[in-house]
């Protein structure tokens, strides 16, 4: 059967898991996955599973897959889709299709998704024949991996599904690689040993724990301080004395100033798109005012904004071997320059001398979190104000400990959160999320019940979509509009799903709120109560409408 088939390739892949809710549009495909070594994971509801698979892709760099059911079950999905493309991970969306000959009918849950999807994707295709789905899974898994990672669309019509098909393997798919030329590297050399004030910005996906750690080696032998883009702060460890900080939503001053004045800008893997470059206001467009050297996968991203004076389209990790063997260019000068930014990075995210309104003190809170969290424990978060102190007090030390969405898409901390636990089960799993951004996907809460999963969420509620209400104080103070939330017990919530729950009102609260939620052994929620005045690290809503 054509649906088993589809399995078959799925598993020839690398697929070890997938994320679905069932639907009766792809019925073959869940009967072969009954007897597949492929691990599934029911969720309840399609946007839950599409930003899980991200999350696999993400942790792994391999296409995580998501199955999913015709119309409203692909529409749903639509947000990790989303995720998937501006985050550059590689997915694989499966979707239930009506039978091929009801097309253009407007039948049941009728969509072309080639048109719905086909401006966020990668590719989106039809499987009109069932001989032809290795063909098909094969292009898709290459087309995910390939160049700049990203999503892809497979359409799955009922009937072609229930075929009966005989038809060979394709091969394990194996995505290309490029390598810069002999010329490039040398060129790099040459402007590296010229430089006074170089500095490397990381991002992007197509990293590995080996390609990190080589290019921290890189920067300590050249002198290299090193900022990470916008929620890419696993890239380089905080406490590498290169690591100076990362570029986000509200990054330090001093950080920005250092970039401006370096004379060469090293920036390998990512975008440099809107977030990382403070609104396209970091560089000159077209052409930066510092020498620009771009490493990045896909050829078509190298000078689509900014003009490079080396642009090399390889990936980080084959970019950083060919790299490796560069003589050093270190001068006592870069030397002192790093460590001067090194240390002012240090004292930016030190959560001790934070204070603001309220019984729950959030710097005391990120200071425990470091001190009991273990290095390789994995933290998540969707979109909001509650997360900048996540991103600028918590130590990131290794690879692979940061599920969080460059597109700023809420509710993705739980879904993530949920991946992450069911891919390492002997890891500690944090999801961080706000009040608004917890109820985007709560119901996936259920699913770590489901599966025994242990995830711990620590939700910072302070009654209100935090971000929207800064930005509506700062143009329209104190005309308050569609930012109030009048929220549930979360900690009875837990409760209810079978899970543990407790309610976090004071600052001596949360230590043994959060050693009882680890030793339970049960998905947990600590619900943290926020006083509203403490809208950022840095301010107040009192201060906001004042102007200040």
């Amino acid at each position: 059967m054509a649906g088993h088939v589809l399995v078959d390739q799925l598993r020839l892949h690398g697929t070890e898991h997938v994320f679905c809710v069932p639907g009766e549009s792809y019925l073959p495909v869940l009967d072969g996955l009954v007897d597949a070594d492929i691990q599934v994971t029911v969720c309840r509801q399609e946007g839950g599973a599409a930003i899980m698979a991200e999350a696999y892709g993400k942790l792994t760099g391999r296409p995580g897959v998501c199955l999913v059911t015709r119309a409203p079950g692909a529409t749903n999905a639509f947000a990790g889709v989303h995720v998937a493309s501006q985050d550059s991970t590689p997915l694989i969306l499966l979707v239930g299709q009506i039978d091929r000959a009801m097309r253009d009918r407007e039948a049941f849950q009728e969509m072309d998704y080639r048109a719905v999807f086909g401006s966020q994707v990668k590719w989106a295709a039809e499987i009109d024949q069932a001989e032809r789905i290795p063909e098909y899974l094969s292009r898709a898994f290459h087309v995910a991996l390939s160049g700049r990672p990203g999503p892809v669309v497979l359409a799955l019509p009922e009937d072609m599904l229930s075929e009966t098909v005989a038809v060979a393997d394709a091969r394990p798919c194996q995505a290309p690689e490029t390598l810069p030329s002999t010329g490039q590297t040398q060129a790099l050399a040459d402007r590296l040993a010229d430089a006074e004030r170089p500095l490397a910005i990381l991002g992007g996906s197509c990293w590995d724990a080996r390609s990190v750690q080589a290019f921290g080696a890189f920067a300590e032998r050249h002198a290299l301080p090193v900022a990470v883009q916008f929620r890419r702060q696993m890239l380089c460890p905080v406490d590498h004395p290169c690591f100076i900080g990362d570029l986000g939503l509200g990054s330090d001053p001093q950080l920005l100033s250092a970039i401006r004045e370096s004379d060469l800008i090293l920036a390998v893997g990512g975008r440099l798109s809107e977030v990382p470059s403070q609104s396209y206001t970091l560089f000159d467009v077209p052409n930066p005012s510092q020498t620009l050297v771009h490493v990045h996968p896909d050829v078509g991203e190298l000078n689509r904004v900014y003009q490079a004076d080396i642009a090399m389209a390889c990936t980080p990790g084959t970019w950083v071997r060919a790299i490796e063997p560069l003589a050093p260019t270190a001068t006592a000068a870069r030397r002192r320059r790093c460590e001067q930014l090194h240390a002012r990075r240090q004292a930016w995210s030190d959560p001790s001398g934070i204070e603001h309104p309220g019984a729950l003190q959030m710097g005391q809170v990120m200071a425990h979190l470091n001190a009991v969290l273990p290095e390789d424990a994995i933290l998540t978060n969707g979109a909001g104000n509650y997360a900048t102190w996540l991103h600028r007090f918590y130590r990131f030390r290794a690879y692979g400990t940061q599920l969080a969405p460059t597109s700023g898409s809420m509710g993705y901390g739980l879904p993530a959160a949920v991946s992450a636990q069911r891919l390492y089960p002997d890891r500690r799993v944090v999801c961080f999320a706000g009040d608004g951004c917890f109820m985007m996907h709560g119901q996936e809460f259920a699913t770590a019940v489901q599966y025994g999963l242990p995830i711990l969420v620590i939700l910072i509620d302070n009654g209100m979509f935090g971000t929207i209400r800064m930005h509506q104080e700062r143009r329209y103070p104190g005309r308050v509009s569609a930012t109030a939330l009048r929220n549930p017990d979360f900690a009875a919530y837990a409760r209810a799903f079978g899970g543990h729950g407790e309610r976090v009102e004071t600052t001596a609260e949360f230590a043994p709120a959060l050693q009882r939620a680890l030793e339970s052994g049960l998905p947990a929620i600590l619900h943290c109560l926020l006083d509203p005045e403490a809208i950022t690290p840095t301010t107040t809503l009192s201060r906001l409408r004042q102007g200040n």
